[in-house]
């Protein structure tokens, strides 16, 4: 199904929810998976935000740094920082204080409202403040992910798209498992688990935006 141009799914139906009682959507991702794609297009079809480097840009600016440094550094835990921390008395460095400025703004800005929030454990954030929630997580097969990665990264080279892949999502599950003590790609921390290289871009998209107006 083609949902048409500047005409969202929430007028379509009174029985349906409306944008004020409509859920938050935080959507985890894999590299390559189409998250960025799909969650702005959600947020376009329900007219309600979406953030992604608006929360760097606004950490940032809040911690005082630059906004490039701080997306070279922020939702990455390397296997080096997980055995650093493991072997000394340190519980608050630079990324966890990254995490927590994170945190408080992905807290401040879905309080304000139903809008869609890309990766930073925000689902995990969101439950544990007891706000109402919908939390997707999106992935692809290596074949459909590796093709996304090529065009991201703007190379046919298949070497450096896998290992710029591995490298990604090994960073992300070890952020996720850091900051929440759970596994990124358990289905039970998921209400919704699509794979979109199967069902395609638009289908996610409405199946994302009628699960969000359920």
């Amino acid at each position: 199904m083609i949902i048409p141009e500047n005409e969202g799914i929430i007028g379509s139906n009174s029985n349906r929810k409306t944008r004020e009682n409509m859920k938050v959507i935080t959507i985890s991702r894999d590299y390559g998976a189409g998250g960025h794609s799909i969650g702005t297009k959600v947020a376009e079809t329900l007219g309600i935000e979406f953030y992604d480097r608006d929360i760097i840009k606004e950490t940032a600016l809040e911690m005082g740094m630059d906004p490039g440094m701080l997306e070279a550094d922020e939702e990455r835990i390397t296997k080096g920082d997980s055995f650093l921390r493991a072997i000394t008395p340190i519980s608050f460095d630079y990324k966890d204080s990254i995490f927590n400025y994170e945190r408080n703004i992905i807290v401040k800005i879905a309080s304000e409202g139903p809008c869609v929030i890309l990766g930073r454990c925000a689902g995990d954030i969101l439950q544990k403040e007891g706000i109402d929630c919908l939390n997707v997580y999106l992935y692809a097969d290596q074949v459909h992910c590796a093709k996304r990665v090529g065009e991201l990264l703007g190379t046919q080279d298949l070497n450096v798209i896998a290992k710029e892949m591995k490298k990604r999502n090994a960073a992300r599950n070890s952020y996720f498992t850091y900051y929440t003590g759970k596994h990124l790609a358990d289905a039970r921390n998921w209400h919704m688990v699509l794979d979109t290289g199967i069902l395609g871009y638009e289908t996610c998209v409405k199946l994302i935006c009628d699960a969000a107006l359920a």
